[in-house]
């Protein structure tokens, strides 16, 4: 049988976890019903890592690869940052802004 911690936590036992599939970092619902407590999962998992074929995890990887690859030629090329003449204002234009003159 579980004990709570001194920081108020539970472990749920093996047997009730695989037969509820309840994974680590799964949200569980905590709801007092009475003279007991309810722990429902809070909702069935969506398609996981652990459910795709190893095929799809590395199609997956690859186009975040891709993606990441696009991101970085984009920053070298500086397409991402708009310099000082693309942004229609200078910093010196930030000092007297607001001011009296």
């Amino acid at each position: 049988m579980p004990k709570v911690t001194s920081k108020f936590q539970l472990t749920v036992p093996k047997v009730i976890a695989d037969q509820y599939g309840i994974r680590p970092g799964d949200e569980l619902q905590w709801s007092p019903a009475g003279d007991v407590i309810r722990v429902v999962p809070a909702r069935q998992r969506k398609q996981t890592e652990e459910s795709l074929s190893l095929r799809d995890r590395l199609e997956l990887f690859d186009k975040a690869t891709e993606r990441q690859r696009k991101r970085e030629a984009a920053r070298r090329k500086g397409s991402n940052r708009a310099g000082p003449r693309d942004r229609g204002w200078k910093r010196e234009d930030l000092y007297h802004r607001g001011l009296a003159h």
